[in-house]
């Protein structure tokens, strides 16, 4: 039996479908304290994998397959976003049980671009930028982070382009820097690039502010996002990991697989990812 249908297995049926027959709930501004045994980590959807998809769309997606929190993109919220259209777009995410924790990812190629997308996230009303600058605007990025207090997490894209390959790249450009710049850890792409994603998660557990859950089929540059479950990046292990460094960030799905129709791929990753982190909780009962 693979390592996905056993955890499967020992999930339940109910818990890795449990994201097809959603229970919808409003999700309060703070969240409440963790009881016993719950993961600090949360489940996101980075709003890339909607990327041909409008908000409400999105937002039924979300609500089938159960998730709560929504890395917000600019094609959902633009950057010259008006107050009345941030407040209307927060009291959309609030009916669909949805918070949106930040913003990104954003490109960043210039000063007055890396103004724009600060002052952006504070009128989104969120304290943490997935941004992708020019290595040699960090000095200027740094400048801001310290304005503005909020962390910037720096996403990764693997061998496709030479701008922020892998983790280590962006670790040892920000090593030196403020303690609130860092990683955002896209798994997929570190796997892509040939490096270890679990070995990395561990290594630099104390710059990764956001996770883009990703798997892929080959550990080159010719893997493919996958369902999460398929590929070649052990999950379970992942998990392991996530609460051995006490991550306390989200987790956020990035499907890049059949895009215009990504809601089956979708609903098994949540569904598989759920029932590996049920299965597998310090205290379950073994059957």
């Amino acid at each position: 039996m693979t390592t996905r249908r056993l955890f499967l297995k020992s999930a339940g049926g109910s818990v890795a479908l449990a994201g097809l027959f959603p229970t919808v709930h409003s999700v309060a501004a703070s969240e409440p304290p963790k009881a016993a045994g719950e993961d600090l980590f949360k489940l996101g959807m980075a709003g890339y994998s909607f990327v041909h998809f409008n908000l409400d769309q999105a937002l039924e997606m979300m609500k089938k397959t159960d998730v709560h929190y929504l890395c917000i993109k600019d094609f959902h919220l633009p950057l010259n976003s008006t107050e009345e259209q941030i407040k209307a777009f927060h009291e959309k995410l609030k009916q669909s049980g949805v918070t949106g924790y930040a913003v990104g990812p954003i490109y960043m190629k210039t000063q007055q671009e890396i103004d724009n997308g600060f002052e952006y996230a504070k009128r989104v009303g969120v304290k943490l930028i997935v941004g992708v600058p020019n290595e040699e605007l960090l000095p200027y990025v740094e400048k801001k982070v310290k304005e503005y207090d909020m962390r910037y997490a720096i996403h990764i894209h693997g061998p496709d382009i030479k701008l922020w390959p892998n983790a280590s790249s962006v670790i040892n450009a920000v090593k030196n820097l403020d303690s609130r710049i860092g990683l955002c850890f896209d798994m997929g792409h570190d796997a892509r690039f040939g490096d270890d994603p679990i070995a990395d998660l561990e290594k630099y557990a104390k710059r990764i502010f956001d996770i883009h859950l990703k798997n892929v089929t080959a550990a080159s540059k010719e893997g493919k996002t996958c369902e999460l479950g398929r590929g070649v990046i052990d999950i379970p292990a992942f998990v392991a990991m996530l609460r051995k460094i006490k991550y306390d960030g989200s987790c956020s799905l990035e499907y890049e697989k059949d895009m215009k129709d990504p809601l089956a791929g979708i609903a098994e990753s949540v569904g598989y990812f759920k029932g590996v982190c049920d299965a597998t909780r310090p205290g379950k009962r073994k059957a």
